[in-house]
Formats: structure tokens, C-alpha cells, sequence
């Protein structure tokens, strides 16, 4: 598992960055919508929830925009009937992709997808064809040089993390839990004033798939062509790449 976050850590790099807030609010939103469907309204209750609205606040997003996507999503409001399901595909070089997407048409979406699979040398896949490689996982990451390795290994096993890594090429920390224990162990950090620079219920893969050269460079392209989809609320791949290739991604 360790060193399997090379998406996640370029995403969180490109959203320092970003100047489309607009779709960053929206994608957001979103989220809180269809978690507060799935799982209730009561953060207390709903792990998922309390991550959206966290990023969301991270975000600068409204307050007001905020409660009033939790009343939608939870029936309170008329809600906008988004639709939340998986594509799963392959992108050059054999790397595995997941797609999800939270859509009121998915005609669009669909389309879309599909597009950004063929203008980048991928295709897309049958249903369970690539999901098994994935797990659900909270990741939380830490300046390399923000905190002592041994205190940062010693908090994340007495609070029963799953894995703790060292990433060189990204000079951070990477912290794995069961999502149960993600809000857990994230607040345990925060109790003994360590900050992470970032933290995150994500999908990471149990393999990867080197890819370099022409191959590196179609992969990120997939990803960002499939990130600025409007429908498209999440890219998960298990791509691993030279650093130098990633570097122009950040």
C-alpha cells in the first residue's frame, strides 16, 4: 500500500493552484449532496459526510451552501436527483482507472467518459474489471520535514493505523487507515499539534503499473482530461511513474 498515493499527492499539489473554483465548488457540493443521501444528515454518524464538508470548508465554500446541499441531500430540500456510479477502464500501458461520477444524465457523463478514454489512448472497461484492485482507505500526509519520523510512527500505530511510509519523490509522510478510524486518527495527529498537509478518504491500489515516457505523459493527460468533466467527481489510478515525469502534473 505504502507509496500508492501518486494521484492523490499531484491533486493536492494542482488544487493549490487551481483557478477553476467554480467546478471545484461544484464537484464539492456535490459530494456533501450524495453523502448526506447515502449516510444521513448527522456528521457524528456519517464519516463520509464530515470528510466532505471538511474539504469543503478547506475550500472556502460557503456556510450557507454547505447546509443547505446536507438538507438536500437528506430530503429536507428538493434535491437535484444526482445519480452516483463507478466507470472503470484502462489507460495506456495497462495503468487501471476508476471513474467516479455523480451525474443528473448519464447519457452526458457516459459520453464524456468515453471520449476522454479514446483521446488518450485508453478504453473503457466492464463493470469489476479493474475495482478489485482498489480499496476504500483514509490517507493522511505530512511535510517530511513538519514532524520526527519516530513521533509520527509512534501516534499512527498506538492509534492503530494501517500502514506509515516515507515518499522521497514527494517529500512527505503518508499515514493509511481503515476508513472507520480515518477521523480518529486524523484528530489524534491534530490533538498533539502535528498539521498534515493534507488528509482524505480516497481509493488506493493494492498494485501499480510502471509506465514511462509517451505512455507517462497519455496517463496524466487521462487523468486531467477525466478530472475536468463536470459529472466526474473522483480519478483513481495505480499508475507509478519517475518523478521527473510527474513533475510537470504539479
Amino acid at each position: 500500500m505504502a507509496g500508492h498515493s501518486k494521484w492523490a499527492n499531484i491533486k493536492h499539489r494542482k488544487a493549490k493552484t487551481d483557478a477553476k473554483k467554480g467546478k471545484v465548488f461544484s464537484r464539492l457540493i456535490k459530494e456533501i449532496m450524495v453523502a448526506a443521501r447515502v449516510g444521513g444528515g448527522d456528521i457524528n454518524g456519517n464519516p463520509r459526510l464530515r470528510t466532505a464538508i471538511e474539504k469543503a470548508k478547506s475550500e472556502n465554500v460557503p456556510n450557507d451552501n454547505i447546509e443547505r446541499a446536507i438538507r438536500k441531500g437528506a430530503g429536507e430540500l428538493k434535491d437535484d436527483n444526482y445519480e452516483e456510479f463507478i466507470y472503470e477502464g484502462y489507460g495506456p500501458g495497462g495503468v487501471a482507472v476508476l471513474v467516479l461520477v455523480a451525474t443528473d444524465n448519464r447519457n452526458r457523463a457516459a459520453s464524456g467518459i468515453r471520449h476522454a478514454f479514446n483521446k488518450c489512448g485508453g478504453r473503457l472497461g466492464e463493470s469489476g474489471s479493474v475495482a478489485w484492485i482498489f480499496e476504500n482507505t483514509g490517507l493522511i500526509t505530512f511535510d517530511i520535514n513538519s514532524v520526527a519520523e519516530d513521533e509520527l510512527i509512534d501516534i499512527a500505530l498506538k492509534e492503530g493505523a494501517l500502514d506509515v511510509a516515507a515518499n522521497e519523490d514527494d517529500k512527505i509522510y503518508e499515514v493509511y487507515t481503515e476508513p472507520a478510524d480515518f477521523h480518529r486518527i486524523k484528530d489524534a495527529f491534530i490533538g498533539r499539534g502535528i498539521e498534515f498537509a493534507f488528509a482524505e478518504l480516497t481509493m488506493v491500489p493494492k498494485m501499480t503499473v510502471r509506465v514511462e515516457g509517451g505512455a507517462a505523459r497519455q496517463t496524466l493527460r487521462l487523468m486531467d482530461e477525466l478530472e475536468d468533466l463536470d459529472d466526474v467527481q473522483g480519478v483513481y489510478a495505480n499508475f507509478d511513474m519517475p518523478a521527473d515525469a510527474m513533475e510537470g502534473a504539479a
